[in-house]
């Protein structure tokens, strides 16, 4: 007999496909890898090239988005910052999900004392103030992309951990795992084969929505002068740089924060609409 009911992954799409902010998103994150991959190579100008006699000149025909104080081009430069912003949001989101996934599914299994150990430890860590690690990390490592992932990866797991140690606590009891506990399947393959894979749709919902956080917190750092540095094109220096010129020279704030919004609402509304099309609760 034929069954026409959708698989897992089948229906997820179909419900993803039909959630036009998620759509508007993937698009948009796609636009925005594009140009960050290939937007410096239509201009003449590299991100660190200084025309003095070019300063402060408004979006034009030789500079689509304008230049800053010292005659670099915005376009140029906002790419490379999307580069910057990218590989970060993305990287630390991809350290969270193997350290969090590890940890968590290692809780969730061993249960009792252990379980309860390893959850304080995820307190202890959470507790600790994030501008201090930063901080203390600048003042040992000096600044850059380094100490930004090293800072942001030593609790941002911790989330991770927390959701997938629930998740295999719930399945981990279901009548599938228990005979292949029965039939003598060790702890490490009933992990790889029954209980992560199953905790797949929460984990890339979580990984969506971790990478806007990450990108924020990349450029908040820039921002205070604790993350990138100068001249190294990041839209959190090109926001500081652009803050003091706000009221004559607006483009310079305008271009940097505009792709900064963008890019994290768009994560966001990736996140949110493939948190509800890998919800297994919302088949029909």
């Amino acid at each position: 007999m034929r069954n026409d009911y959708p698989g897992y992954w089948q229906d997820a799409w179909r419900r993803f496909s039909s959630n036009r902010a998620g759509l508007f998103a993937l698009w948009t994150l796609a636009f925005i890898g594009l140009l960050a991959l290939f937007g410096p190579l239509f201009s003449p100008y590299g991100y660190s090239d200084i025309h003095l006699q070019l300063h402060d000149t408004p979006p034009s025909a030789k500079f689509w988005f304008g230049s800053d104080e010292l005659g670099r081009d915005l376009f140029t430069r906002i790419w490379w910052g999307a580069r910057i912003s990218l590989f970060i949001g993305i990287s630390a989101a991809l350290i969270d999900m193997v350290l969090g996934v590890l940890w968590g599914a290692a809780a969730g299994l061993a249960g009792g004392k252990t379980e309860e150990a390893m959850m304080r430890i995820c307190d202890i860590l959470h507790a600790i103030p994030y501008l201090l690690v930063v901080i203390l990390l600048t003042v040992i490592r000096g600044s850059g992309i380094g100490t930004i992932l090293i800072a942001m990866t030593c609790t941002g797991w911790i989330n991770m951990a927390r959701i997938v140690r629930g998740q295999i606590l719930q399945i981990k009891e279901m009548d599938y795992v228990v005979a292949a506990r029965l039939s003598g399947a060790s702890q490490l393959r009933i992990a790889a084969r029954h209980l992560i894979p199953n905790t797949i749709g929460p984990i890339i919902a979580s990984v969506t929505l971790t990478v806007p956080t990450a990108i924020f917190t990349e450029a908040f750092l820039s921002f205070i002068g604790l993350g990138v540095q100068a001249p190294a094109a990041s839209w959190g220096v090109m926001v500081n740089d652009g803050l003091s010129a706000m009221r004559y020279y607006p483009w310079r704030i305008f271009f940097p924060s505009a792709m900064l919004t963008l890019t994290m609402l768009s994560f966001n509304l990736l996140g949110n609409a493939l948190r509800d099309a890998l919800d297994p609760r919302l088949r029909r």
